[in-house]
């Protein structure tokens, strides 16, 4: 059995019961959700002329190698109605492998850990929630450590639907 940690998030159309959407496809088509983190939304990063993200962690126990878990969660993101135009553009899903193991993968399609992930307090901050000991296998800092030299300015706050 693996280990994968995943990042999802969307900030299209129904933003919560899209991330709902995705949780119950990869349990159905990945693997177990063992940890989940809750809701939070930040800011676009990159291209600013978009609505606000909702993101989420998730910790999954799963058969698959490395490179058939990316298809699957490619063609997760393509159920839930992800069509891919613009690099950093609004999206409805968005599913990201940040670990696999403790693995170091640098494939064309596919760099595990996640490359940018340190840099990022939309990963980072949830990540911290659920697994602030993880250790990144590169960088050989915990989760935690990342997030507190964290120097992004887009704060990921916890998210309170609004009713």
């Amino acid at each position: 059995m693996n280990t994968a940690i995943l990042l999802i998030g969307g900030n299209l159309g129904n933003r919560t019961r899209h991330l709902q959407q995705a949780v119950q496809l990869i349990e159905e088509q990945a693997g177990k959700v063992v940890k989940l983190s809750g809701l939070y939304e930040t800011a676009p990063w990159g291209n600013v002329q978009q609505p606000d993200y909702l993101n989420q962690a998730l910790q999954i126990e799963t058969t698959l190698e490395p490179l058939p878990l990316l298809h699957t969660l490619l063609n997760i993101e393509r159920e839930i109605g992800r069509i891919r135009q613009q690099k950093w553009g609004a999206r409805v899903i968005d599913i990201d492998i940040i670990f696999y193991n403790d693995e170091i993968i640098s494939l064309p399609e596919l760099k595990i850990p996640h490359p940018r992930m340190q840099f990022r307090q939309f990963v980072l901050v949830p990540l911290n929630e659920i697994l602030p000991n993880q250790v990144h296998p590169v960088l050989q800092q915990t989760v935690h450590a990342l997030l507190a030299a964290c120097e992004d300015e887009l704060p990921a706050t916890l998210y309170k639907e609004r009713r």
